[in-house]
Protein backbone atom coordinates (compact mmCIF):
# COMPACT_ATOMS: atom_id res chain seq x y z
CA UNK A 1 0.00 0.00 0.00
CA UNK A 2 1.44 3.31 -1.03
CA UNK A 3 1.21 6.36 1.84
CA UNK A 4 1.26 9.72 0.68
CA UNK A 5 3.00 12.47 2.80
CA UNK A 6 2.15 13.40 6.56
CA UNK A 7 2.95 12.86 10.44
CA UNK A 8 -0.23 11.43 12.30
CA UNK A 9 -0.82 11.28 16.17
CA UNK A 10 -2.22 7.48 15.68
CA UNK A 11 -5.31 7.03 17.78
CA UNK A 12 -5.99 10.60 17.30
CA UNK A 13 -9.58 12.40 16.93
CA UNK A 14 -8.58 13.51 13.74
CA UNK A 15 -4.79 11.74 13.27
CA UNK A 16 -6.23 10.58 9.41
CA UNK A 17 -6.39 14.62 8.91
CA UNK A 18 -2.29 15.00 9.62
CA UNK A 19 -2.04 13.95 5.80
CA UNK A 20 -2.87 16.94 3.22
CA UNK A 21 -4.01 14.32 0.71
CA UNK A 22 -6.53 13.36 2.53
CA UNK A 23 -7.80 16.83 3.98
CA UNK A 24 -8.17 17.38 0.03
CA UNK A 25 -9.97 14.21 -0.62
CA UNK A 26 -12.13 14.70 2.15
CA UNK A 27 -13.18 17.90 0.83
CA UNK A 28 -14.07 16.72 -2.31
CA UNK A 29 -16.22 14.39 -1.46
CA UNK A 30 -17.69 16.86 1.06
CA UNK A 31 -18.64 19.13 -2.08
CA UNK A 32 -19.51 15.89 -4.47
CA UNK A 33 -21.95 14.39 -2.04
CA UNK A 34 -23.51 17.92 -1.26
CA UNK A 35 -24.15 18.49 -4.81
CA UNK A 36 -25.63 15.09 -5.22
CA UNK A 37 -27.47 15.79 -2.25
CA UNK A 38 -29.36 18.89 -3.60
CA UNK A 39 -29.96 17.44 -7.03
CA UNK A 40 -31.59 14.58 -5.58
CA UNK A 41 -33.84 16.76 -3.24
CA UNK A 42 -34.76 18.68 -6.16
CA UNK A 43 -35.23 15.39 -8.93
CA UNK A 44 -37.44 13.69 -6.32
CA UNK A 45 -39.97 16.59 -5.67
CA UNK A 46 -39.89 17.56 -9.19
CA UNK A 47 -41.05 14.70 -10.63
CA UNK A 48 -43.51 13.91 -8.30
CA UNK A 49 -44.76 17.60 -8.85
CA UNK A 50 -44.90 16.64 -12.17
CA UNK A 51 -46.26 12.91 -12.30
CA UNK A 52 -47.84 12.82 -8.80
CA UNK A 53 -46.77 9.27 -9.32
CA UNK A 54 -44.71 6.89 -6.57
CA UNK A 55 -43.86 4.71 -9.86
CA UNK A 56 -41.43 7.07 -11.03
CA UNK A 57 -40.25 7.40 -7.57
CA UNK A 58 -39.41 4.20 -7.92
CA UNK A 59 -37.81 4.49 -11.57
CA UNK A 60 -35.52 7.36 -10.36
CA UNK A 61 -33.59 4.58 -7.80
CA UNK A 62 -33.54 2.46 -10.94
CA UNK A 63 -32.11 4.38 -13.30
CA UNK A 64 -29.30 5.07 -10.90
CA UNK A 65 -28.57 2.28 -10.12
CA UNK A 66 -28.85 0.05 -13.63
CA UNK A 67 -25.54 1.35 -14.78
CA UNK A 68 -23.69 0.21 -11.99
CA UNK A 69 -24.86 -3.22 -12.43
CA UNK A 70 -23.83 -3.13 -16.36
CA UNK A 71 -20.82 -2.06 -15.84
CA UNK A 72 -19.54 -3.46 -12.41
CA UNK A 73 -17.07 -5.54 -14.59
CA UNK A 74 -15.67 -2.72 -15.81
CA UNK A 75 -15.67 0.02 -13.11
CA UNK A 76 -13.37 -1.72 -10.83
CA UNK A 77 -10.48 -2.90 -12.88
CA UNK A 78 -10.93 1.10 -14.93
CA UNK A 79 -10.14 2.24 -11.39
CA UNK A 80 -6.77 -0.35 -10.87
CA UNK A 81 -5.68 -0.09 -13.59
CA UNK A 82 -6.01 3.28 -15.26
CA UNK A 83 -5.85 5.20 -11.31
CA UNK A 84 -7.94 5.65 -8.78
CA UNK A 85 -7.34 9.89 -8.69
CA UNK A 86 -7.91 9.88 -12.42
CA UNK A 87 -10.94 8.10 -12.36
CA UNK A 88 -12.62 10.03 -9.84
CA UNK A 89 -11.61 13.00 -11.14
CA UNK A 90 -13.72 12.17 -14.38
CA UNK A 91 -16.75 10.69 -12.80
CA UNK A 92 -17.19 13.64 -10.74
CA UNK A 93 -16.85 15.86 -13.96
CA UNK A 94 -19.25 13.94 -15.53
CA UNK A 95 -21.55 14.45 -12.59
CA UNK A 96 -21.18 17.86 -12.52
CA UNK A 97 -22.14 17.91 -16.05
CA UNK A 98 -25.45 16.08 -15.19
CA UNK A 99 -26.61 18.65 -12.95
CA UNK A 100 -25.94 21.55 -15.34
CA UNK A 101 -27.70 19.43 -18.12
CA UNK A 102 -30.99 19.43 -15.63
CA UNK A 103 -31.03 23.08 -15.13
CA UNK A 104 -30.69 23.77 -18.56
CA UNK A 105 -33.37 22.00 -19.14
CA UNK A 106 -35.65 23.57 -16.22
CA UNK A 107 -34.41 26.73 -17.17
CA UNK A 108 -35.71 25.99 -21.18
CA UNK A 109 -39.39 24.24 -19.65
CA UNK A 110 -38.23 20.96 -20.67
CA UNK A 111 -39.30 19.30 -17.44
CA UNK A 112 -40.45 16.10 -19.21
CA UNK A 113 -40.05 13.16 -16.85
CA UNK A 114 -38.56 10.53 -19.49
CA UNK A 115 -36.05 12.65 -20.37
CA UNK A 116 -35.12 14.04 -16.91
CA UNK A 117 -34.55 9.50 -15.92
CA UNK A 118 -32.39 9.70 -18.93
CA UNK A 119 -30.16 12.54 -17.43
CA UNK A 120 -30.09 10.15 -14.07
CA UNK A 121 -29.02 7.71 -16.10
CA UNK A 122 -25.72 9.43 -16.97
CA UNK A 123 -25.47 10.36 -13.68
CA UNK A 124 -26.14 7.06 -12.33
CA UNK A 125 -23.00 6.36 -14.60
CA UNK A 126 -21.05 9.06 -13.31
CA UNK A 127 -21.79 7.47 -9.82
CA UNK A 128 -20.82 3.79 -10.92
CA UNK A 129 -17.37 4.32 -11.61
CA UNK A 130 -17.16 7.14 -8.85
CA UNK A 131 -18.00 4.68 -5.72
CA UNK A 132 -14.67 2.10 -6.65
CA UNK A 133 -12.30 4.91 -7.35
CA UNK A 134 -13.36 6.97 -4.48
CA UNK A 135 -13.22 3.98 -1.99
CA UNK A 136 -10.35 2.38 -3.37
CA UNK A 137 -8.39 5.70 -3.37
CA UNK A 138 -8.66 6.25 0.19
CA UNK A 139 -6.82 3.61 1.53
CA UNK A 140 -3.70 4.48 -0.14
CA UNK A 141 -3.69 8.13 1.29
CA UNK A 142 -3.24 7.27 5.34
CA UNK A 143 -1.55 4.40 7.11
CA UNK A 144 -2.81 1.52 8.17
CA UNK A 145 -3.38 3.01 11.88
CA UNK A 146 -5.26 5.72 11.22
CA UNK A 147 -7.62 4.03 8.02
CA UNK A 148 -10.20 3.14 10.68
CA UNK A 149 -10.27 7.08 12.22
CA UNK A 150 -9.94 8.03 8.31
CA UNK A 151 -13.01 6.24 7.15
CA UNK A 152 -15.13 7.31 10.29
CA UNK A 153 -14.51 11.05 9.00
CA UNK A 154 -14.80 10.03 5.06
CA UNK A 155 -18.54 9.06 6.42
CA UNK A 156 -19.12 11.79 8.61
CA UNK A 157 -18.26 14.14 5.16
CA UNK A 158 -21.25 11.75 3.63
CA UNK A 159 -23.38 12.42 6.49
CA UNK A 160 -22.82 16.39 6.53
CA UNK A 161 -23.27 16.65 3.36
CA UNK A 162 -26.53 14.34 3.39
CA UNK A 163 -27.59 16.53 6.72
CA UNK A 164 -26.86 20.14 4.71
CA UNK A 165 -27.51 19.31 1.26
CA UNK A 166 -31.27 18.10 1.61
CA UNK A 167 -31.92 21.06 3.02
CA UNK A 168 -30.28 23.79 1.21
CA UNK A 169 -32.20 21.98 -1.76
CA UNK A 170 -35.42 22.03 -0.17
CA UNK A 171 -34.90 25.75 0.33
CA UNK A 172 -33.33 26.93 -3.32
CA UNK A 173 -36.18 24.81 -4.50
CA UNK A 174 -38.96 26.15 -2.08
CA UNK A 175 -37.53 30.10 -1.85
CA UNK A 176 -37.47 29.89 -6.30
CA UNK A 177 -40.98 29.03 -6.76
CA UNK A 178 -43.66 31.56 -7.36
CA UNK A 179 -47.13 30.11 -6.92
CA UNK A 180 -48.62 26.99 -8.23
CA UNK A 181 -50.18 26.66 -11.60
CA UNK A 182 -54.53 25.33 -12.65
CA UNK A 183 -52.94 21.93 -12.38
CA UNK A 184 -51.09 22.37 -9.08
CA UNK A 185 -47.56 22.08 -10.69
CA UNK A 186 -45.43 25.04 -8.25
CA UNK A 187 -44.13 27.12 -11.03
CA UNK A 188 -40.77 29.53 -10.87
CA UNK A 189 -37.10 29.63 -11.25
CA UNK A 190 -36.65 26.87 -7.79
CA UNK A 191 -35.62 23.81 -9.88
CA UNK A 192 -32.67 25.61 -11.99
CA UNK A 193 -31.48 27.54 -8.86
CA UNK A 194 -31.20 23.97 -7.15
CA UNK A 195 -29.72 22.02 -10.24
CA UNK A 196 -27.64 25.01 -11.02
CA UNK A 197 -25.71 25.17 -6.86
CA UNK A 198 -25.37 21.43 -7.52
CA UNK A 199 -23.40 22.07 -10.28
CA UNK A 200 -21.01 24.60 -8.98
CA UNK A 201 -20.46 21.67 -5.73
CA UNK A 202 -19.83 18.71 -8.13
CA UNK A 203 -17.47 21.57 -10.09
CA UNK A 204 -15.51 22.36 -7.37
CA UNK A 205 -14.83 18.78 -5.90
CA UNK A 206 -13.39 17.99 -9.15
CA UNK A 207 -11.14 20.88 -9.19
CA UNK A 208 -9.97 19.48 -5.36
CA UNK A 209 -9.86 16.09 -6.70
CA UNK A 210 -7.44 17.15 -9.41
CA UNK A 211 -4.99 18.70 -6.72
CA UNK A 212 -4.68 15.86 -4.94
CA UNK A 213 -0.72 14.42 -5.07
CA UNK A 214 -0.51 11.93 -8.01
CA UNK A 215 -0.33 8.49 -7.02
CA UNK A 216 2.04 5.41 -7.95
CA UNK A 217 0.15 3.86 -10.25
CA UNK A 218 0.67 -0.22 -10.90
CA UNK A 219 1.54 -1.77 -13.69
CA UNK A 220 -1.80 -1.85 -16.00
CA UNK A 221 -1.19 -4.74 -17.62
CA UNK A 222 -1.60 -6.11 -13.82
CA UNK A 223 -5.10 -5.66 -13.42
CA UNK A 224 -8.35 -6.05 -16.43
CA UNK A 225 -6.54 -8.15 -18.79
CA UNK A 226 -9.20 -11.25 -19.04
CA UNK A 227 -12.64 -12.25 -17.50
CA UNK A 228 -10.85 -14.05 -14.22
CA UNK A 229 -9.16 -10.29 -13.43
CA UNK A 230 -12.47 -9.13 -13.77
CA UNK A 231 -14.12 -11.55 -11.96
CA UNK A 232 -11.57 -11.52 -9.16
CA UNK A 233 -13.77 -9.05 -6.88
CA UNK A 234 -16.55 -11.81 -6.84
CA UNK A 235 -13.90 -14.20 -6.33
CA UNK A 236 -12.29 -13.03 -3.20
CA UNK A 237 -15.48 -12.01 -2.13
CA UNK A 238 -17.27 -15.03 -2.40
CA UNK A 239 -14.13 -17.20 -0.75
CA UNK A 240 -14.05 -14.16 2.27
CA UNK A 241 -16.92 -14.75 4.33
CA UNK A 242 -16.93 -12.15 6.26
CA UNK A 243 -16.98 -9.81 3.29
CA UNK A 244 -19.39 -11.29 2.08
CA UNK A 245 -21.86 -11.41 4.80
CA UNK A 246 -21.22 -7.36 5.34
CA UNK A 247 -21.71 -6.42 2.19
CA UNK A 248 -24.45 -8.57 1.75
CA UNK A 249 -26.07 -7.76 5.06
CA UNK A 250 -26.09 -4.15 3.54
CA UNK A 251 -27.77 -4.90 0.43
CA UNK A 252 -31.20 -6.46 2.01
CA UNK A 253 -31.04 -4.41 4.69
CA UNK A 254 -31.33 -1.65 3.11
CA UNK A 255 -33.03 -2.88 -0.17
CA UNK A 256 -36.13 -3.93 2.41
CA UNK A 257 -36.15 -0.79 4.88
CA UNK A 258 -34.76 2.01 2.53
CA UNK A 259 -37.73 4.57 2.34
CA UNK A 260 -36.38 7.74 0.16
CA UNK A 261 -38.40 7.16 -2.38
CA UNK A 262 -41.26 7.65 -0.50
CA UNK A 263 -40.05 11.19 1.59
CA UNK A 264 -41.79 12.89 -1.19
CA UNK A 265 -45.51 10.93 -0.63
CA UNK A 266 -45.03 11.67 3.09
CA UNK A 267 -43.94 15.60 3.12
CA UNK A 268 -46.67 15.91 0.86
CA UNK A 269 -49.88 14.14 1.51
CA UNK A 270 -48.95 12.34 4.80
CA UNK A 271 -47.33 15.22 6.88
CA UNK A 272 -48.63 18.09 4.64
CA UNK A 273 -44.92 20.20 4.21
CA UNK A 274 -43.51 21.62 1.51
CA UNK A 275 -39.95 21.29 -0.64
CA UNK A 276 -38.39 22.40 2.20
CA UNK A 277 -40.00 19.95 4.36
CA UNK A 278 -38.68 17.19 2.29
CA UNK A 279 -35.56 18.37 2.82
CA UNK A 280 -35.97 17.99 6.41
CA UNK A 281 -37.03 14.85 6.10
CA UNK A 282 -33.89 13.85 3.64
CA UNK A 283 -31.79 15.48 6.24
CA UNK A 284 -32.59 14.00 9.38
CA UNK A 285 -30.93 10.47 8.91
CA UNK A 286 -27.80 12.06 8.12
CA UNK A 287 -28.35 14.53 11.86
CA UNK A 288 -28.19 11.66 13.64
CA UNK A 289 -25.64 9.99 11.67
CA UNK A 290 -23.21 12.82 12.21
CA UNK A 291 -23.63 12.79 16.04
CA UNK A 292 -22.95 9.23 15.58
CA UNK A 293 -19.95 9.81 13.46
CA UNK A 294 -18.55 12.54 16.06
CA UNK A 295 -19.30 10.21 19.00
CA UNK A 296 -17.41 6.74 17.28
CA UNK A 297 -14.58 9.25 16.38
CA UNK A 298 -14.06 10.14 19.88
CA UNK A 299 -14.82 6.72 21.07
CA UNK A 300 -14.30 4.06 18.70
CA UNK A 301 -15.44 0.55 18.86
CA UNK A 302 -13.30 -1.53 20.84
CA UNK A 303 -14.55 -4.95 20.76
CA UNK A 304 -17.62 -6.73 19.78
CA UNK A 305 -17.48 -4.94 16.67
CA UNK A 306 -19.74 -7.69 14.73
CA UNK A 307 -22.30 -8.01 17.33
CA UNK A 308 -22.94 -4.13 17.58
CA UNK A 309 -23.41 -4.30 13.73
CA UNK A 310 -25.93 -6.86 14.33
CA UNK A 311 -28.11 -4.91 17.09
CA UNK A 312 -27.61 -1.83 15.17
CA UNK A 313 -29.11 -3.27 11.60
CA UNK A 314 -32.34 -4.57 13.57
CA UNK A 315 -32.32 -1.05 15.36
CA UNK A 316 -32.76 0.65 11.70
CA UNK A 317 -35.45 -2.03 10.43
CA UNK A 318 -37.70 -0.40 14.11
CA UNK A 319 -36.97 2.99 13.90
CA UNK A 320 -38.12 2.62 9.60
CA UNK A 321 -41.33 0.73 11.34
CA UNK A 322 -41.80 3.68 13.63
CA UNK A 323 -41.77 6.83 10.80
CA UNK A 324 -43.63 4.47 8.72
CA UNK A 325 -46.32 5.04 11.41
CA UNK A 326 -45.88 8.69 11.90
CA UNK A 327 -48.49 11.14 11.30
CA UNK A 328 -46.40 13.71 13.27
CA UNK A 329 -43.51 15.83 11.15
CA UNK A 330 -41.26 15.37 14.47
CA UNK A 331 -41.84 11.97 15.63
CA UNK A 332 -41.39 11.47 11.84
CA UNK A 333 -37.79 13.67 11.82
CA UNK A 334 -36.85 12.22 15.26
CA UNK A 335 -37.58 8.50 13.99
CA UNK A 336 -35.33 9.23 10.66
CA UNK A 337 -32.30 10.49 12.72
CA UNK A 338 -32.39 7.76 14.84
CA UNK A 339 -32.61 5.76 12.01
CA UNK A 340 -29.54 7.08 10.64
CA UNK A 341 -27.70 6.60 14.01
CA UNK A 342 -28.18 3.02 13.56
CA UNK A 343 -26.93 2.86 10.15
CA UNK A 344 -23.84 4.84 10.90
CA UNK A 345 -22.77 2.42 12.96
CA UNK A 346 -22.86 -0.28 10.96
CA UNK A 347 -21.77 1.76 7.99
CA UNK A 348 -18.23 2.40 9.89
CA UNK A 349 -17.93 -1.43 10.98
CA UNK A 350 -18.44 -2.62 7.32
CA UNK A 351 -16.65 -0.02 5.21
CA UNK A 352 -13.68 -0.96 7.83
CA UNK A 353 -13.98 -4.44 7.52
CA UNK A 354 -14.11 -4.54 3.93
CA UNK A 355 -11.03 -2.41 3.24
CA UNK A 356 -8.69 -4.42 5.73
CA UNK A 357 -9.85 -7.79 5.04
CA UNK A 358 -9.11 -6.61 1.16
CA UNK A 359 -5.76 -7.21 -0.73
CA UNK A 360 -4.73 -3.86 -2.55
CA UNK A 361 -4.67 -5.49 -6.04
CA UNK A 362 -7.65 -6.54 -6.14
CA UNK A 363 -9.22 -3.60 -4.05
CA UNK A 364 -10.56 -1.41 -6.74
CA UNK A 365 -12.84 -4.71 -8.01
CA UNK A 366 -13.62 -5.35 -4.67
CA UNK A 367 -14.87 -1.92 -4.12
CA UNK A 368 -16.75 -2.33 -7.51
CA UNK A 369 -18.69 -4.88 -6.29
CA UNK A 370 -19.52 -3.30 -2.88
CA UNK A 371 -20.30 -0.28 -5.18
CA UNK A 372 -23.23 -2.20 -6.79
CA UNK A 373 -24.42 -3.74 -3.70
CA UNK A 374 -25.08 -0.47 -2.12
CA UNK A 375 -26.29 0.57 -4.82
CA UNK A 376 -28.70 -1.75 -5.15
CA UNK A 377 -29.33 -1.14 -1.70
CA UNK A 378 -30.24 2.50 -1.94
CA UNK A 379 -31.07 3.03 -5.07
CA UNK A 380 -32.86 -0.64 -5.97
CA UNK A 381 -34.62 -0.14 -2.53
CA UNK A 382 -36.05 2.59 -4.20
CA UNK A 383 -37.31 1.27 -6.96
CA UNK A 384 -38.73 -1.52 -4.27
CA UNK A 385 -40.31 1.20 -2.21
CA UNK A 386 -42.05 2.89 -4.86
CA UNK A 387 -43.41 -0.11 -7.01
CA UNK A 388 -44.10 -1.45 -3.78
CA UNK A 389 -46.35 1.55 -2.58
CA UNK A 390 -47.97 2.10 -5.97
CA UNK A 391 -48.75 -1.92 -6.13
CA UNK A 392 -50.74 -1.64 -3.00
CA UNK A 393 -52.50 1.66 -3.68
CA UNK A 394 -52.29 5.68 -4.88
CA UNK A 395 -49.91 8.14 -2.84
CA UNK A 396 -50.29 7.92 0.75
CA UNK A 397 -52.30 4.64 0.53
CA UNK A 398 -49.68 2.92 -0.36
CA UNK A 399 -46.67 4.29 0.83
CA UNK A 400 -47.59 3.72 4.56
CA UNK A 401 -47.46 -0.10 4.46
CA UNK A 402 -45.09 -0.10 1.68
CA UNK A 403 -42.34 1.48 4.74
CA UNK A 404 -43.82 -0.61 7.47
CA UNK A 405 -43.46 -4.01 5.63
CA UNK A 406 -39.79 -2.67 4.49
CA UNK A 407 -38.68 -1.81 7.88
CA UNK A 408 -40.38 -5.45 9.07
CA UNK A 409 -37.80 -6.74 6.46
CA UNK A 410 -34.72 -5.41 7.67
CA UNK A 411 -35.48 -6.69 11.43
CA UNK A 412 -35.45 -10.21 10.09
CA UNK A 413 -32.60 -9.68 7.80
CA UNK A 414 -30.32 -8.81 10.33
CA UNK A 415 -31.30 -12.17 12.69
CA UNK A 416 -31.10 -14.25 9.65
CA UNK A 417 -27.47 -13.06 9.00
CA UNK A 418 -26.04 -13.14 12.45
CA UNK A 419 -27.18 -16.59 12.16
CA UNK A 420 -25.61 -17.06 8.97
CA UNK A 421 -22.54 -15.55 8.78
CA UNK A 422 -20.59 -16.57 12.30
CA UNK A 423 -17.48 -15.50 11.96
CA UNK A 424 -19.08 -12.04 11.05
CA UNK A 425 -20.87 -11.50 14.07
CA UNK A 426 -18.23 -12.46 16.06
CA UNK A 427 -15.64 -10.24 14.85
CA UNK A 428 -14.10 -8.04 17.13
CA UNK A 429 -12.02 -5.58 16.51
CA UNK A 430 -11.68 -2.89 13.58
CA UNK A 431 -7.64 -2.58 13.79
CA UNK A 432 -7.12 -6.17 12.56
CA UNK A 433 -8.56 -9.35 11.38
CA UNK A 434 -10.33 -10.60 14.42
Amino acid sequence: MTVIEGRSDAGGRFSAFAHPSFRLYWSARLLTTFGTQILSVAVLWQIYDLTRSTAYLGLVGLVQFAPALLLVLVTGSVADRYGRRLIMGLATALAALCGLIMAALSASGFQIPVLMLAVLTLFGVARAFLGPASASLVVSLVPTRDFSNAVTWNSSAWQAATIIGPVAGGLLYGLGETGAGADGVLTGHGPEIAYGTAFVCMALGTLLVCLIPAIPKRDPSAAGRSLQDMLAGFTFIWKEKVVLGAISLDLFAVLLGGVVALLPVYARDVLHLGPDGLGMLRAAPGIGALLTAAALAAFPIRDHAGRIMFVCVGLFGVFTVIFGLSTVAWLSILALALLGAADMVSVVVRETLLQLWTPDEVRGRVNAVNSVFVGASNELGEFRAGFMAAAIGPAAAGAVPAAVIGGVGAVIVSGLWAWMFPGLRDARRLDAKT
